[in-house]
């Protein structure tokens, strides 16, 4: 689930992003924290369903690597339109989508000169 891409640690989910598998991933993102990382990226590409809980961890994860002066990269599918991602979709009927940083890919989310996807 989670590797190194130079000063990122990078965590891929995948499946759905509920309330069973959320305490997972923000166990992931404590640990990296723990471990020192301070540069994190969640790879949300092969999410296709993400509920409150998912939304809730995501919003927790922001709030830990501002606390610790780090950064985090969501990586949302790039099936086309970004305005495909059911995760995108979710951040943005919640109006929360314009807390992230989101990214197409991986190289785009740890490369330090790509912007940003619109919110």
């Amino acid at each position: 689930m989670e590797e190194n891409r130079g000063e990122w640690a990078v965590l891929r989910v995948s499946g759905e992003l509920d309330l069973v598998t959320s305490p997972t991933v923000r166990q992931h993102v404590h640990d990296a924290v723990a471990d020192g990382r301070r540069s994190l990226v969640l790879d949300l590409s092969q999410v296709l369903f993400c509920d409150s809980s998912g939304v809730g961890v995501l919003i927790a994860s922001r709030r830990l690597m501002r606390s610790c002066a780090g950064r985090l990269r969501l990586i949302l599918p790039a099936r086309g339109a970004v305005e495909g991602s059911h995760v995108n979709r979710v951040l943005a009927a919640l109006g929360v989508r314009r807390l992230f940083d989101c990214y197409p890919d991986l190289a785009a989310a740890t490369d330090e000169a790509a912007s940003p996807l619109s919110a």
